[in-house]
C-alpha cells in the first residue's frame, strides 16, 4: 500500500517544550529501523530484529527525589509499507500524557520515518506536536551524494515557516526514532567494556552529536519481573540535556530482539525512566524475561 507522508503523521498534543524533546529523544534512543547508506557505506549493522507488525509499549515516569509518578504511555510500532514506489519500512511512536502530568500537559506526540527495505537508508521522518494552543510540525526529507546526507529541514506551524534549511552531515545521520532502533542492531558480542559509537541526528532544524558506550551486562528489575540487559550509557551534544556526558543510560534486552527494556533521561530537574511494558509480534521469544517468584 502506498502511503503520504503528509496523511500518515496525525496532529496531536504535546507536553511543555523540553519535557516533550527528553520524551521524544527516549523513545528514539530508546527508541529506528534500519537506517541507512551512504554510498555503499550501511548506517545499521543488522536488520533481523524488525518484523511486520512489531508493536512495544511503555511505561514513562518522572523520577525526582523519592516521587516516581507515571507521566504516560509510550508505543512505538514498525510495518511494512511503501514509499515513493519504493518497498520501505515504516517506524513510529505514539505519546500519550496520563496521571499527573496530564493535569499540566495534555500529551498526543507523533513521530515517524520510512526507510528504504533492501540496502536500508533513510528517507522521510517526521513529527507533529501541539503544546497548548500551539501546533508545531517537522519535516526531514533525506537524500544522498557524494559519501554525503543533505537533510531539506522545515519547521513550521499554523500560521508561518519558522525554517527552511539544508543540513549535511557526514557517513551516519538518523534521525530521533532512528538513534533508538541503531542501538538495537548493535552485535555486543564483539564488544568489551568501554567500546564506543558516533553518530550525528537530524533533529528539528539541527543536527545533534550522540554518542554511545557499552557497559556491559546488567539485570533490571520492574514490577516483580527481571530482564537480561545490556547497558548503554549515551552522552548527547544538545541544550536540553543537564550535561553531555552521561545525559542518558539505556538497557536492552539480551536476546535476538534487543528492545530496549529500561531507558533513564537526565533532566534539567529530576529524570526520565522508561519501562518495557508488553509487546506484540515480535520476532523472536523474549527470553530476556525471567519471571520473579
Amino acid at each position: 500500500m502506498k502511503e503520504d507522508k503528509h496523511q500518515a503523521v496525525v496532529p496531536v498534543a504535546a507536553w511543555e517544550y523540553r519535557f516533550k524533546r527528553i520524551i521524544a529523544t527516549i523513545i528514539i534512543l530508546t527508541a529506528v529501523l534500519q537506517g541507512q547508506i551512504q554510498g555503499q557505506k550501511q548506517c545499521f549493522n543488522d536488520a533481523t530484529v524488525f518484523v511486520d507488525g512489531e508493536k512495544v509499549t511503555y511505561d514513562v515516569y518522572f523520577k525526582w527525589g523519592l516521587m516516581m509518578p507515571k507521566a504516560g504511555i509510550a508505543s512505538l510500532a514498525v510495518k511494512e509499507t511503501e514509499y515513493q514506489g519504493l518497498p520501505a519500512w515504516n517506524t513510529y511512536v505514539l505519546i500519550n500524557s496520563s496521571g499527573m502530568v496530564n493535569a499540566f500537559f495534555s500529551i498526543r506526540d507523533t513521530m515517524q520515518n520510512y526507510l528504504t527495505k533492501e540496502k536500508p537508508r533513510l528517507l522521510y521522518s517526521g513529527k507533529r506536536t501541539l503544546e497548548g494552543g500551539y501546533y508545531e510540525m517537522d519535516d526531514l526529507d533525506y537524500s544522498y551524494k557524494d559519501d554525503k546526507t543533505y537533510i531539506h529541514a522545515i519547521r513550521k506551524n499554523r500560521n508561518r515557516v519558522r525554517a527552511d534549511t539544508v543540513l549535511i552531515g557526514g557517513e551516519c545521520v538518523l534521525d530521533l526514532l532512528g538513534s533508538l532502533m541503531y542501538a538495537r542492531t548493535f552485535n555486543w558480542e564483539n564488544f568489551s567494556t568501554g567500546h564506543r559509537y558516533s553518530l550525528q541526528v537530524g533533529m528539528g532544524k539541527s543536527l545533534i552529536h550522540v554518542s554511545y558506550r557499552y557497559e556491559g551486562q546488567r539485570i533490571v528489575e520492574h514490577d516483580k519481573v527481571k530482564f537480561r540487559t545490556r547497558l548503554f550509557i549515551v552522552d548527547i551534544y544538545d541544550d536540553a540535556f543537564t550535561e553531555s556526558k552521561e545525559a542518558m543510560e539505556i538497557w536492552i534486552g539480551d536476546d535476538d530482539n534487543h528492545i530496549p527494556v529500561k531507558i533513564r533521561a537526565k533532566l534539567k530537574i529530576g529524570a526520565m525512566e522508561t519501562y518495557y511494558k508488553s509487546a506484540q509480534n515480535l520476532r523472536y521469544p523474549l527470553t530476556c524475561r525471567i519471571e520473579m517468584p
